[in-house]
């Protein structure tokens, strides 16, 4: 009897080993003309709008804070 190696591997847990982010479009907008594009992973880096290649990524709307030593 052969073993086959198991071709997905278990999750362990919500951020463990076997975790998988999920394909999402990010928002950024455009340094040129100020338009706002999503792009996903894998994406070229390009805006939409006039084909500019630098893109600033937005805020996040997530609190932030830091503890100050």
């Amino acid at each position: 009897m052969s073993q086959q190696p198991n071709s997905n591997p278990p999750q362990t847990g919500r951020y463990g080993a076997g975790f998988v982010p999920p394909k999402e479009a990010m928002e950024y907008n455009c340094a040129d003309c100020g338009a706002t594009n999503e792009i996903k992973s894998r994406e070229p880096i390009r805006c939409r709008e006039c084909g500019h290649r630098i893109m600033y990524k937005k805020r996040t709307k997530r609190m932030v804070q830091f503890e100050a030593r």
